[in-house]
């Protein structure tokens, strides 16, 4: 946030400049050796305001001038520190002690000295919010890891050097910091809250007496806290509270790894793990420290979408409005309505919800989790900006108060003084002015909380509370008996009462349901009586339930999802409407819960991105990912694929969407992940043999390109089809790879080609990517995996049927070296251009177009040919009977290789629709004939489209179509095929 610039003293503080500035000067006078007559006026200016606003300042810098006046000398007060700098200043002080009393004396004059700079540069706006909290933070890791580093030796002396049983190693204690500490995000008055742990049980060595690793730690632990906590006539160093930890004040002061791995495990309560998302290491041993967090991080980040989550923060809220109510602490600018805890809240609770699934999201600074939820489309910018923004204006307001008299405090001042300090720092004018502003940003940050953590049966009527579809409840509870539940189902739109009850009764008696705990069986208590409720909108409401009521029972044991649904009525609302359209993606949703994320958001279900921005998602996400980690990569390419097939369906059904752009989408995507699975077996593949060489003896990086044939390489790929890939390579076979087990660079690119399909085909929790058909390469299924570009020609020349060079007018390289690419686009062109005899040719394409008629086509109608093939009600399949979309495919192919030669255009796209575009072009087909094949092609396959959608196979009757069909044998007979 941008704040004013600090306005002239209001009337109120303007007396305090003077006898300040007498006060000062007597007490420097006072002193030896000190003198302030070299200020500049700009100097005085900054003393008289920071002195006015903050009595803090005032105090310490009249108690102790030599301390100020050396922040002065060395320039501190007007630069912001190096990276490092606090730390040392911090460590010398530590490093100076002898004895633990010197220590604490030390540190605490330390912490005195910065605390003054701080508030200067803070109040003096020579700092921003972000620096401020990090100087703040850097003080608090500092005193806590130096003070440590001073006790461990003197305690490993006194009582030997506490050693892992299992290790054998010596241990050192982790401190992790929590809350505000965790986030780096201190205010001015912070308390700071730690969780000691040490990485595992023994007992100390190299004493007589030892002591086991608990009580050594646990010695340590109260040192620690001794060194930083009291007050004594030298102030404090930063007030330290322990109650975060297992079994908060009643609990071991440290545990082990184990032990706290076991009670987050199986006692671990919501509020931990909303505390647990800001932990950090900020002393002691920072690489057990990691793994300490790596082993709670399944604690805090669930791998489903956690809902249940609100209902946790909503509690929390609860829980704190009651004691803001009961303390009368309405004007708490932290834990009031509309105060900074209610930002957390926002944020947090996306964290929790998608943290697990989404790992931009596990960050602990506030600041960062806001920009990334705006980044990755959680909120819309413009909620972002206020909620920044307000945020920033409490922050600000929060060091405000804190600065007066260094108190930790998030209360506005009642008196009148302290309010002016409030509003002068702030840049206003008056308290008035400021607190217009200040109601203005918790009136709106409040308004979001609501948005986000509010429940959803709140009814803001004046009614009260309602519960949403609280009329279905006696039915779901059995509380009625069958005749009025059915009349009640049939009064409400049911067509099937019986069936619909029935069906419910199905579910209550299910395994699943019966092995439910009671929380999971009261979400989904809460749950049906909303899906009914939104069920009986819809015109169909007996297809919505068939549907809906499986995925129901499926995630009946993961109630988080039930939580989801229940949270979220626009979610319930598109999921219910989606699967009344398609039981194909209600089966998908079925099979894979975690798709009920993509139901969040409704700008962003039903607006899929284009190339470059899938592109650009899928690598952001896998580079979130360890490269070693290939389970969850798998996971993570799996998920991908789901979504946003799962978006562009349900863009198709909305109409959003037409048919082309719905092939182009779904070929886009396939492209994103080919790219990323090539660039996952490589490194993989390169990492144990190393790279392979081309004849050239230049390294291959990677000489290899993954080519598209089919409805991939025409750009017209449906929902769940399959992928017709070619391996190619131009790799030296005879050459070794350059690592330490060297392999030939033909088995190398075998082994790459393997693993290629290893990624793509294998059977996780979220399925495989794509079914993969490898046989239209060279010899079909008897030949290499992977051909080497020079073999893959020669077989083109001399080998290939007519078939195979049918299927090349589809074929183009979907990803891999632009290079190869290139040679391999020459190669197509030299064998699709050749010139043919085209009575051959005719013969060739008609007879490989009949036998598929005759193996595929419908049996009843002689793949329609027969003098039925017309008739309504006889099926029609679109795809294999005659006038259908293979007879239109032949077509096409068999112009481009009856024509490229002299018309080397028609090679240029491997799309039928373009390809038919440049027949007429030049004159090869006329323009009628041309278009009425590009419009009959497009209805097929929007037919198509919507059998799949349906899980019905491409059948219909042949009464549709029929005229289109006849067009589409005449033009066939027009071209000389049979």
């Amino acid at each position: 946030m941008s704040l004013p610039l600090l306005a002239d003293l209001p009337d109120t503080l303007q007396p305090l400049v003077g006898r300040n500035e007498q006060s000062l000067r007597a007490a420097v006078a006072a002193a030896e050796n000190l003198s302030i007559d070299h200020w500049t006026t700009e100097r005085w200016s900054h003393f008289a305001r920071v002195a006015a606003a903050s009595e803090f300042v005032l105090e310490q810098s009249l108690r102790d001038p030599a301390m100020l006046l050396g922040l002065v000398a060395a320039g501190e007060l007007d630069r912001p520190f190096a990276r490092g700098e606090l730390c040392g200043q911090v460590a010398a002080a530590a490093l100076a002690a002898n004895t633990e009393d010197e220590l604490a004396r030390n540190l605490r004059r330390q912490r005195t000295r910065q605390q003054v700079r701080i508030i200067w540069r803070d109040l003096t706006r020579q700092a921003d919010l972000v620096q401020t909290c990090r100087d703040l933070s850097d003080l608090a890791d500092a005193s806590i890891d130096e003070a440590y580093k001073w006790l461990y030796p003197r305690l490993c002396e006194q009582f030997g050097t506490p050693t892992g049983h299992r290790s054998g190693e010596p241990q050192h204690m982790v401190v992790l910091g929590m809350g505000k500490l965790g986030a780096v995000e201190l205010n001015l008055s912070s308390d700071i809250d730690l969780i000691f742990a040490y990485p595992e049980g023994g007992e100390t060595q190299g004493v007589k007496r030892s002591l086991d690793n608990q009580e050594f730690f646990t010695r340590l632990g109260q040192r620690l806290i001794k060194a930083l906590d009291p007050i004594t006539v030298d102030g404090f160093v930063f007030r330290v509270d322990m109650r975060l930890r297992p079994y908060g004040s009643a609990g071991a002061l440290v545990l082990s790894f184990n032990a706290l791995e076991q009670y987050y495990q199986d006692q671990g309560r919501d509020w931990e793990r909303y505390a647990m998302i800001k932990a950090r290491v900020v002393a002691g041993d920072q690489v057990a420290g990691a793994q300490l967090q790596d082993m709670l991080r399944p604690f805090v980040y669930r791998r489903y979408l956690d809902f249940s989550a609100i209902e946790a923060l909503r509690t929390m809220k609860q829980l704190i409005q009651q004691e803001v109510r009961r303390k009368g602490m309405a004007d708490n600018i932290k834990l009031g309505a509309g105060g900074i805890r209610e930002v957390e809240f926002i944020a947090q609770a996306f964290q929790l919800i998608h943290g697990g699934r989404d790992l931009s999201l596990q960050q602990r600074p506030l600041l960062k989790v806001l920009a990334t939820l705006e980044g990755q489309g959680y909120l819309p910018p413009a909620v972002i900006t206020e909620m920044r923004e307000g945020y920033e204006f409490l922050r600000y307001t929060e060091h405000a108060i804190q600065a007066i008299a260094d108190r930790q405090t998030q209360m506005l001042p009642e008196d009148e003084l302290n309010r002016a300090r409030i509003a002068f720092m702030m840049g206003f004018k008056d308290w008035g002015s400021f607190h217009e502003q200040l109601m203005h940003w918790r009136g709106r940050i409040d308004w979001h909380f609501r948005q986000v953590i509010a429940d959803p049966d709140e009814d803001e009527g004046e009614d009260g509370e309602v519960v949403v579809g609280g009329e279905w409840l006696p039915l779901w509870e059995e509380a009625q008996d069958e005749e009025a539940a059915c009349r009640q189902l049939s009064d409400a739109g049911f067509a099937d009462a019986a069936k619909a009850l029935k069906q419910l009764a199905g579910l209550r008696a299910s395994p699943q349901l019966r092995a439910m705990q009671r929380l999971g069986r009261e979400r989904l208590d809460a749950f049906i009586p909303r899906l009914l409720a939104q069920a009986v909108e819809h015109d169909d409401p007996d297809l919505v339930l068939e549907r809906v009521l499986p995925l129901v029972e499926a995630v009946a044991r993961r109630s988080a999802y039930l939580v989801l649904l229940t949270e979220n009525p626009g979610a319930l609302r598109r999921l219910l409407t989606l699967c009344a359209a398609s039981p194909w993606i209600a089966e998908q949703i079925t099979r894979f819960p975690l798709l009920l994320d993509e139901l969040l958001n409704e700008g962003r279900l039903f607006s899929p991105p284009l190339a470059p921005e899938l592109a650009a998602e899928l690598r952001e996400r896998l580079t979130r990912i360890p490269e070693d980690d290939l389970e969850q990569q798998m996971e993570a390419l799996r998920h991908f694929k789901l979504a946003h097939s799962l978006r562009v369906a349900a863009s198709e059904i909305a109409g959003s969407l037409p048919l082309m752009k719905v092939s182009d989408y779904l070929t886009w995507l396939a492209e994103a992940i080919l790219d990323q699975v090539l660039a996952l077996a490589w490194r993989q593949s390169v990492a144990r043999h190393g790279q392979p060489k081309r004849s050239d003896g230049s390294l291959c990086d990677p000489g290899f390109i993954i080519v598209g044939y089919g409805k991939v390489g025409g750009i017209e790929l449906g929902h769940g089809s399959d992928l017709d890939l070619v391996f190619i390579h131009d790799g030296d076979p005879q050459a070794e790879t350059d690592g330490a087990k060297p392999i030939d660079s033909a088995q190398f690119f075998t082994r790459l080609g393997q693993r290629i399909i290893h990624l793509l085909t294998t059977q996780t929790n979220s399925g495989q990517l794509y079914d993969v058909d490898m046989r239209l390469r060279p010899s079909g299924a008897s030949g290499l995996l992977v051909s080497s570009l020079g073999a893959f020609e020669r077989y083109q020349q001399n080998e290939a049927w007519t078939w195979e060079h049918q299927a090349l007018v589809r074929a183009r390289v979907l990803v891999g070296c632009k290079q190869v690419g290139a040679a391999f686009e020459d190669v197509r062109a030299r064998i699709l251009g050749q010139p043919r005899d085209l009575p051959k040719l005719q013969a060739e394409v008609s007879e490989m177009r009949a036998k598929m008629r005759d193996n595929l086509g419908t049996k009843a109608t002689a793949a329609g040919t027969a003098a039925n093939a017309f008739d309504p009600g006889v099926p029609f399949d679109i795809k294999q009977d005659a006038g259908g979309i293979v007879d239109i495919e032949f077509m096409v192919q068999y112009a481009a290789l009856a024509w490229s030669h002299t018309h080397p255009a028609l090679l240029r796209y491997t799309d039928n629709i373009r390809i038919l575009e440049g027949l007429e072009e030049v004159g090869l087909m006329p323009a009628s004939d041309a278009v009425l094949l590009r419009e009959v092609y497009k209805a097929f396959r929007s037919a198509a489209h919507r059998q799949a959608l349906q899980k019905q196979a491409g059948v219909i009757d042949a009464g549709q179509f029929a005229n289109e069909r006849r067009d589409v044998r005449r033009i066939w007979a027009e071209l000389g095929l049979s």
